[in-house]
C-alpha cells in the first residue's frame, strides 16, 4: 500500500482504490498488510475530571472501557494493560514507578513487556475504538516506511485533526530508544520526533471519556447503535421508535413501581401496539400511573 503523502493519510481511500483497480482490469488490493504487533494500553490515570473515578472501569455496553480497547487489539501477540490489575484473561499488567506518574512513564513501563517490532499505544478508555482501527493504524504504518530510513509511526487525529497521542502504531526499537534518551513528560514531545503519519479514520475512534458527559455519549452511542440493530431484527422501522419517550416510562416505572416492571411495561405496550389496542397517549397514561402508583396501589388495597 502507497500512502498519498508522509504526513496525511485517509483510510476511506482504501475500499475505493481497490475497487477501481478491480474495475479497471487490474490487480485488485491484495487485502490487509499482516503486521506483528504488541499492545500497550494505559488504564491507571486519575480521572480528576471524573471525580477520582475508576475511569477504565466504568461500563459502556456492558462492557468495561478498558475491556473495549482490549478486544480492539485482540491481535496483539502480548497486551499489556498498564494500570492495577483487573479480572481481564489473556493480558499482563504493569505500574509505572512511581503509580500514577504520567504517560511517559507509563509506556516505560509497558514497553518492558514489548518484544513485537510494532507496538500499538492506546488510552484505556476508548469505547469507539475497534480492531478495523488498529489495523487500519498498523497498515498505514507498514506503507509509510522508506527503505533505508529509521521506521516511523502514525498517530491518529481527531474529526478536528487533532494528534491523538494515545491511538497510534509505533516501531518498537526506534520508540525504546527514543524514550531512553527522552527527559520530559510529554508525550507530544516524545513521539512528535517519530510520526511518519497522521491518520484520519471513518467513526471516531479516538473519542474518549474524560467527562461524565463523555461517558453519557458513549452509552447513548450504543443505544442508538443498539435500537437500528433490534428494529431491523423486528422488521421495525426506527423512525416509527420515540426511543426517548420510551426511555422515559421505563425510568418512571423502575423509580415508581419496581425495577422489573420497567422492562414488563415495556413488553406490555409493545404486545398492545401490535395488537391495535393501544391508545395514541398510551406512553403518557403509562407515566401517569407509574407516577401515582403508591396513591393507585393505597386505594386498591383500601377497597372494600
Amino acid at each position: 500500500m502507497t500512502p498519498r503523502g508522509r504526513d496525511a493519510y485517509d483510510a476511506t481511500s482504501l475500499d475505493e482504490s481497490a475497487r477501481a483497480e478491480s474495475e479497471a482490469g487490474e490487480v485488485a488490493h491484495p487485502g490487509p498488510v499482516q503486521v506483528p504487533f504488541d499492545a500497550v494500553i494505559l488504564a491507571g490515570g486519575e480521572a480528576r475530571r471524573l471525580g477520582g473515578a475508576d475511569k477504565p472501569g466504568l461500563t459502556v455496553g456492558g462492557r468495561s472501557l478498558v475491556e473495549h480497547v482490549v478486544a480492539a487489539v485482540s491481535g496483539a501477540g502480548t497486551t499489556v494493560v498498564v494500570g492495577p490489575e483487573r479480572p481481564i484473561p489473556g493480558v499482563l499488567f504493569a505500574r509505572e514507578d512511581p503509580p500514577r506518574s504520567g504517560p511517559v512513564a507509563a509506556l516505560a513501563a509497558g514497553l518492558g513487556e514489548v518484544a513485537a517490532p510494532w507496538v500499538v499505544l492506546l488510552a484505556g478508555d476508548l469505547p469507539f475504538m475497534t480492531a478495523a482501527h488498529v489495523t487500519a493504524l498498523l497498515e498505514a504504518a507498514a506503507g509509510a516506511q522508506a527503505p533505508g530510513e529509521i521506521a516511523r509511526g502514525v498517530v491518529m487525529v481527531d474529526d478536528g485533526g487533532r494528534e491523538q497521542w494515545l491511538a497510534g502504531a509505533w516501531p518498537a526499537a526506534p520508540l525504546k530508544a527514543a524514550l531512553a534518551a527522552y527527559q520530559g513528560r510529554s508525550l507530544k514531545g516524545l513521539l512528535g520526533p517519530l510520526v511518519a503519519v497522521r491518520l484520519a479514520l471513518p467513526g471516531r475512534p479516538w473519542f474518549d471519556c474524560d467527562t461524565m458527559d463523555d461517558l453519557e455519549e458513549a452509552r447513548m452511542n450504543v443505544l442508538n447503535e443498539w435500537t437500528v440493530l433490534a428494529c431491523q431484527e423486528l422488521g421495525i422501522d426506527p423512525a416509527r421508535v420515540d426511543r426517548d419517550l420510551i426511555l422515559d416510562l421505563t425510568k418512571e416505572v423502575a423509580h415508581g413501581v419496581a425495577r422489573p416492571a420497567a422492562p414488563l411495561t415495556a413488553y406490555l405496550l409493545g404486545l398492545a401496539q401490535g395488537a391495535g389496542t393501544a391508545p395514541d397517549d398510551a406512553v403518557a397514561k403509562l407515566i401517569t400511573l407509574a407516577k401515582n402508583w403508591g396513591q393507585a396501589t393505597a386505594e386498591t388495597l383500601t377497597d372494600s
